[in-house]
């Protein structure tokens, strides 16, 4: 009898690749931001720590009640899931069957192709502009019958680019009414251009549009794995389904409660992240390098072949960056401190 083996397509995964962590480094390689939980949200965490013998709520019903109020939206419209590259898993795992396709910008967040792939889905990966932005004309051309869903990174995981109102309007209008279009919002608090739009407004009143937003970044929850859907009833009903029991814990939930409670105090830190990645940028552009302009807490540097020497001359000071190798480094916007010292690095980077 032969062994059991897991499924052979499973080789040719891909990775995913976190952020590297160094004991005595600076990492600025996952876009974290800097700051730990506020005093408020920290309370939450301690308080909630003594109820963990018992399971949380599958539902998350208070915050899923706490977001419904805070978006001005229907608690039927919200689904959450353990941080929103769960919920990208569960929206192809809910539409999906083997042989459906899934397009997406690449480069994009490097999830994509995986959660894909493990649903038994095809990738259907579209380049990105000569400006490093998504490419929508060539994303619409790309949709075909066996299309069932398309991702938006907007702004775009890694390169921080942004997709205005008129041009993501124009693509929603065009795209099948049977293909949901998933606008993937990480870093939407860190956009300071009026021309993007908020995907919930846009949603509204559209049936194939879902939005997934996270606590990860701005609200400084990466460790908790708490992010959250808006879409229409169907499809958060089908999100349920797919979704693996328990797996927002009771203290992700509170904690996000807490954070939303708190949340001009913490986007009031998104603000010095904004005028910190407005002073890098310009650093780096005019020390002779590319960087695209950006609307997250990062900045994007096309570096191409010389991507890895750039990440190791960073770790030789004992600064960590995301190289994507032959392609370019992310570099998550720190403290001022932190960043001074990566601009140093970059300086002396021969060029």
């Amino acid at each position: 009898m032969s062994p059991v083996s897991p499924r052979a397509d499973l080789e040719s995964l891909p990775k995913y690749v976190p952020g590297r962590t160094i004991q005595g480094a600076i990492k600025l390689a996952s876009n974290e931001v800097p700051g730990g939980p506020l005093p408020s949200v920290a309370q939450a965490i301690a308080e909630t720590a003594q109820g963990i013998n018992r399971y949380p709520d599958i539902t998350a019903s208070a915050l899923v009640e706490r977001l419904a109020r805070e978006l001005n939206e229907s608690v039927d419209r919200i689904a959450i899931g353990c941080g929103s590259v769960s919920l990208c898993q569960q929206m192809i795992q809910a539409l999906c069957g083997p042989g459906d396709e899934v397009v997406f910008p690449w480069r994009s967040f490097e999830a994509y192709p995986i959660v894909t792939q493990v649903a038994n889905a095809v990738s259907v990966k579209v380049p990105l502009t000569a400006g490093h932005g998504l490419d929508l004309d060539a994303m619409l051309a790309a949709i075909t019958p066996k299309t069932r869903l398309v991702f938006v990174c907007n702004p775009n995981n890694p390169t921080g680019t942004v997709l205005r109102r008129a041009e993501l309007e124009r693509f929603l209008d065009a795209v099948p009414s049977g293909v949901l279009v998933v606008l993937d919002e990480a870093y939407k608090e860190f956009v300071t251009d009026a021309e993007v739009p908020d995907g919930v407004e846009l949603a509204r009143g559209r049936d194939n549009v879902a939005v997934l937003r996270t606590f990860s970044k701005a609200y400084g929850l990466a460790g908790l794995r708490v992010g959250y859907a808006v879409a229409p009833e169907a499809i958060t009903v089908a999100l349920k389904q797919v979704y693996v029991a328990f797996s927002v814990n009771m203290i992700a939930q509170a904690a996000a409660i807490a954070s939303l409670d708190a949340a001009d105090e913490l986007l009031e830190r998104c603000k010095e992240i904004v005028s910190e990645r407005t002073r890098v940028r310009d650093a780096l552009v005019a020390k002779g390098y590319e960087v695209p302009e950006t609307q997250a807490n990062f900045v994007w540097l096309p570096l191409g072949e010389r991507t890895t020497a750039f990440a190791e001359h960073a770790l030789e000071r004992k600064l960590i960056v995301r190289p994507f190798a032959g392609e370019g480094a992310r570099v998550t916007i720190g403290t001022p401190e932190e960043n001074d010292l990566f601009l140093e690095a970059a300086g002396d980077f021969p060029r």
